[in-house]
């Protein structure tokens, strides 16, 4: 079994973060009240945004009183959250989320920044990770020297995620993250980008094994559901080519099946178009073949017809990970099932992470109590890895 033995993490980014004091609140309003109701140690997989990161950095004793207040709150942290690199709860957030792009040095600091915060945060003997965005967006960075300057800079990332461990001895992976009309969405075009781009590059510039060491991929499940991926191949064919899959977000996606005859299906989903975050929309049919849309709407079987015609639509919206229906929508749990089987057969352990960042934009959440939805989640994941085989 290779299931992580860590505590589980989940991800603050469901929370404001805009300021360090605002991180310490939500510590102390949610993650605090989680735990005890949780009943079993808890990691913080804390989402730092830029401004966050640099606060922790500009005065020395900031950081370290920042680790002794985890630790004062019974608390780890060993994985960061650093794909949203400014505000994540401004009321749209949509495709701003994928700037700066991984083409951009704003990015490779940022990110480096995080990694020096997040060596100070490990507990002893523990290895860090870091998610981050899936290189950028197609209708924001589409230009011929794109992906040159990525490769640029991610092996620029793991040549100081190599000084950083020589320099305090701790192992920080970066943790690249596909999602669905990304330039990496669904698993083959990250395979390709590491092996025909990335990797070639490195040995290039003779740092080929500090890449392979520090930069990977975060398997976010609720993505790769969307793209109506089969799980055990999906983690399979990354660990034949290779690739070390560093971070799982446990997540689950909206499924809607026949939408035709489903109204009340589809009036249901209906409630779940909102505007802060972008919700990319998949149409299965019969015959494998799959549509896009970049956004859900209100309208769009009326405008698309054959998304009615599909047999199911897949819907990137993070929901809880507990649910395995909706109403009359139904989630993707069965996928994260298989997920996680498949990663307890590998020959490490990707660190595990529940992300749901969307209780803001739930349409029931007036009726939800956060600390309650949140405990719900971390204690059906937990009795889901039981089942798998690690107890925890």
């Amino acid at each position: 079994m290779s299931l992580s033995n860590l505590p589980l993490s989940y991800c603050t980014n469901v929370h404001p973060g805009r300021t360090l004091a605002e991180i310490e609140q939500g510590l102390d309003r949610y993650t605090v009240k989680m735990a005890a109701g949780y009943g079993a140690p808890l990691a913080a997989g804390l989402w730092l945004a830029a401004p966050v990161v640099k606060e922790l950095l500009a005065v020395d004793p900031k950081c370290s009183r920042f680790a002794e207040g985890l630790a004062r709150r019974g608390l780890t942290c060993h994985t960061l959250n650093a794909f949203p690199y400014g505000d994540f709860h401004s009321p749209r957030v949509k495709e701003q989320v994928y700037k700066p792009s991984w083409a951009e040095r704003q990015r490779l600091e940022f990110t480096v920044s995080a990694a020096r915060v997040l060596a100070r945060l490990l507990p002893p003997n523990v290895e860090g990770s870091i998610s981050t965005s899936p290189l950028g967006f197609p209708g924001i960075d589409s230009y011929p020297e794109f992906f040159g300057h990525c490769e640029e800079n991610l092996i620029a990332a793991a040549v100081l995620l190599q000084s950083i461990e020589e320099e305090t001895g701790r192992t920080i992976r970066l943790a690249v993250e596909p999602e669905p009309c990304c330039w990496l969405d669904e698993t083959p075009s990250a395979i390709d980008f590491f092996t025909n781009r990335l990797w070639p590059k490195a040995a290039e510039r003779d740092c080929l094994a500090a890449v392979k060491k520090h930069v990977g991929l975060c398997l976010d499940v609720c993505h790769q559901a969307v793209a109506f991926e089969d799980m055990r191949q999906t983690v399979s064919a990354i660990d034949a080519a290779g690739i070390r899959i560093n971070k799982i977000h446990i997540t689950c996606a909206i499924e809607l099946e026949h939408p035709a005859a489903n109204a009340e299906g589809r009036r249901a989903l209906a409630h779940y178009v909102e505007p802060r975050y972008l919700h990319q929309t998949k149409a299965y049919h019969s015959d494998g073949t799959i549509l896009t849309a970049l956004d859900l709407d209100r309208a769009l079987a009326d405008t698309r017809p054959e998304f009615s015609e599909a047999e199911r639509w897949r819907v990137h919206f993070h929901v809880p990970v507990d649910a395995e229906r909706l109403g009359p929508l139904k989630t993707t749990r069965a996928d994260l099932r298989e997920a996680l089987k498949a990663v307890n057969g590998l020959s490490y352990a990707p660190h595990l992470e529940v992300e749901t960042y969307t209780w803001e934009v739930l349409p029931n959440r007036p009726a939800v109590d956060l600390v309650e939805g949140l405990t719900r989640e971390m204690t059906a994941t937990r009795s889901l890895l039981a089942e798998i085989g690690q107890v925890g």
